[in-house]
């Protein structure tokens, strides 16, 4: 399945654009060889309730292309059917659910779940989507198709781009700001993406994930 495809917005040169891909390809491989031995260790906590230890999902890439997102699994197996009797039993939740597409406090989350959604440490196997240049280290984050609508005049926007393992949404509020405001900072991003920007927003992730702004 592939969304379609405004006019694309150009924002950085094709020099600056390769060495985007050059660096994250680099420092992807370089994350995966150091974080190998926590990988095996959270692979071993995750599945001790039997299920697996990867869960991926379908989401929209660069211009349309939908990929596979890698995360660890941080809810229980049956999660989908858990999701629809939990909505179905609490209005607000599917309120909230409909406006935000998560929940706040999420009944399919496993106790190891909520310590490595707190940590950002569910993320980490996206490191092997910026690999194979299906994601960037920085960029929007990925979303799923029906999210795009959400997007509206800054569609073009989001699907110019590789999303990103991080962004400028992560380090400014992350789950604490409306869909609106995410939307206009992917816009901003895509806009006035940089080199030296990325690093700047790299190094302010480090932060909020360690000071865990806005995770949940």
């Amino acid at each position: 399945m592939q969304v379609s495809v405004p006019t694309p917005v150009h924002s950085q040169s094709g020099f600056g654009s390769v060495l985007k891909s050059v660096t994250d390809r680099l420092a992807a491989l370089a994350g995966l060889i150091v974080l190998s031995p926590l990988f095996v260790f959270l692979i071993y906590k995750v599945r001790k309730d039997g299920g697996p230890a990867f869960y991926g999902q379908k989401r929209v890439g660069q211009n349309g292309r939908e990929f596979k997102c890698w995360k660890f699994r941080s809810m229980i197996v049956n999660a989908e059917a858990a999701l629809e009797k939990h909505l179905a039993e609490n209005p607000r939740a599917r309120e909230e659910w409909d406006r935000e597409f998560k929940l706040k406090d999420d009944p399919r989350i496993t106790p190891i779940g909520h310590v490595l959604r707190k940590s950002s440490l569910d993320e980490i196997p996206q490191l092997y989507n910026v690999l194979i240049g299906e994601m960037s280290l920085v960029g929007p984050r990925p979303v799923v198709a029906a999210e795009i609508p959400y997007y509206g005049e800054k569609k073009a926007h989001y699907l110019s781009v590789k999303p990103g393992l991080t962004g400028f949404w992560q380090v400014s509020g992350r789950n604490d700001v409306s869909y609106d405001e995410r939307v206009a900072l992917d816009a901003y991003y895509v806009e006035n993406q940089s080199f030296w920007g990325d690093i700047v927003i790299i190094l302010k992730t480090i932060y909020v994930v360690l000071a865990r702004k806005g995770a949940y």
